[in-house]
């Protein structure tokens, strides 16, 4: 008897609507925008889903980051992973390590011009920055991860080209850039120099021949310089993805390490999970959707719940379940405790700190110490703990109470205090 023919089912078609909507879902989480975005569209130049469906190749998606600091949080990790997601997909992740550009620093929401670092202060950021994202990019599948550095081909530009590059935008343009205009107003000076680095990074594409280039929203115009090269180098544009500024732990400004409100991705296991175990609710579903690959329709309706799940996948993807579990048993001893363990830790208010206030000062306004002095010299020693962060920095400043409101501080094994608003 023959085989009855299917007359129902158009076996190809679903197959091609199950990969549109899996690159669909993968490709907006926690995306702010995509650029050009035209999304009912079939031209893979208005719409990246059709790029990456109709692409016989993989994509050369470009992310670069300028190494003018030694320590990366949360907050930067946001691009990362969206990179790793294009690298799962099987396309390849150009990281770009601006060493030539970090030596002029973007000028992106700056007020002032930045300082410019030395040769040597590049390279060692860029060898820390590398090691801090191991857990997060694929270093190891062949073909999906390349790494260059753009002194490899803006060192060596001479004066035409850097005309060619400087003729392709007004001064009007660049004074649009949201820095420059607020500066210009203020009459706070602007050197030509810093009109060169939205250029150089924008010729970074040209380079690469990036296809998509990711970035944070604060870096969109950078992104369309980029598409505007490519466009004026005979190269086909590229598509501009920009991800959110993380909010800090304190829920309400950017995750920064000046204010005292960010994760860093080598903090210890149990000092992540501290903070992250306090993360408020305002915030807590961005957390989620931004710094986990967890169904967000599947997560416990319990706030608390909420907290606990989310401070342990997130130290666990840094440093291994073990880890995080026994960081969770920790903060559950030290932090929160059953009644006797709560009783044992005295409580500080800081209602009684005027604040800004250095953490030195605290120490002995709250009695760990004899005094002031007494506090610089144990956070000197390395004996001084922050909901278990070691603080080595005798300078280190809070300027709100809610930096610090519902954390434990300690000295030493046996000295802690909860500080409470």
């Amino acid at each position: 008897m023959a085989a009855r023919e299917n007359r129902f089912f158009d076996f190809e078609a679903i197959a091609a609507v199950t990969e549109l909507e899996t690159i669909q879902k993968w490709l907006n989480r926690g995306v702010t925008e995509v650029f050009p975005h035209q999304p009912e569209s079939d031209n893979p130049e208005e719409n990246l889903v059709q790029r990456i469906l109709k692409c016989d190749r993989p994509l050369r998606v470009k992310f670069g980051i300028d190494p003018t600091g030694a320590e990366i949080h949360l907050g930067h990790s946001i691009v990362f992973r969206k990179l790793r997601d294009f690298q799962d997909a099987g396309h390849t992740a150009v990281l770009i390590i601006g060493d030539f550009t970090a030596r002029i620093g973007d000028p992106t929401g700056k007020s002032e011009v930045r300082k410019q670092l030395t040769e040597e202060d590049v390279k060692q950021n860029a060898a820390s920055y590398l090691e801090q994202v191991r857990p997060i990019l694929d270093f190891d599948t062949p073909g999906r991860l390349e790494i260059r550095y753009n002194s490899e081909w803006l060192s060596g530009l001479d004066l035409t080209k850097i005309l060619d590059l400087l003729a392709t935008m007004t001064v009007g343009q660049m004074l649009a850039k949201e820095g420059f205009a607020e500066r210009y107003k203020k009459e706070s000076p602007i050197y030509l120099h810093e009109f060169l680095y939205p250029l150089m990074q924008g010729y970074d594409s040209v380079a690469v021949e990036a296809d998509v280039e990711l970035g944070g929203t604060d870096q969109k115009f950078n992104l369309a310089v980029g598409r505007d090269l490519q466009r004026h180098f005979g190269q086909r544009p590229q598509f501009g993805l920009l991800m959110p500024i993380l909010i800090g732990t304190d829920g309400e400004q950017k995750m920064s390490k000046s204010l005292g409100n960010y994760v860093g991705l080598q903090e210890e296991a149990l000092s992540m999970y501290s903070k992250l175990e306090k993360t408020p609710d305002s915030i807590i579903n961005e957390y989620f959707e931004l710094l986990t690959k967890l169904d967000l329709d599947g997560l416990p309706e319990n706030p608390r719940d909420r907290q606990k799940l989310l401070a342990l996948t997130v130290t666990s993807h840094y440093h291994g379940e073990n880890a995080a579990k026994n960081a969770q048993k920790a903060a559950l001893t030290l932090v929160q405790g059953d009644a006797a363990q709560a009783e044992a830790v005295p409580e500080f208010s800081l209602s009684d700190v005027e604040f800004p206030v250095k953490l030195f000062f605290l120490l002995g306004a709250s009695g760990l110490c004899k005094s002031s002095g007494e506090g610089r010299r144990q956070i000197q020693g390395g004996a001084v703990r922050l909901d278990g962060e070691k603080i080595t920095d005798p300078n280190v400043t809070y300027e709100k109470p809610e930096a610090l409101a519902s954390t434990v501080l300690q000295v030493g094994k046996k000295k802690f205090i909860r500080l409470v608003d």
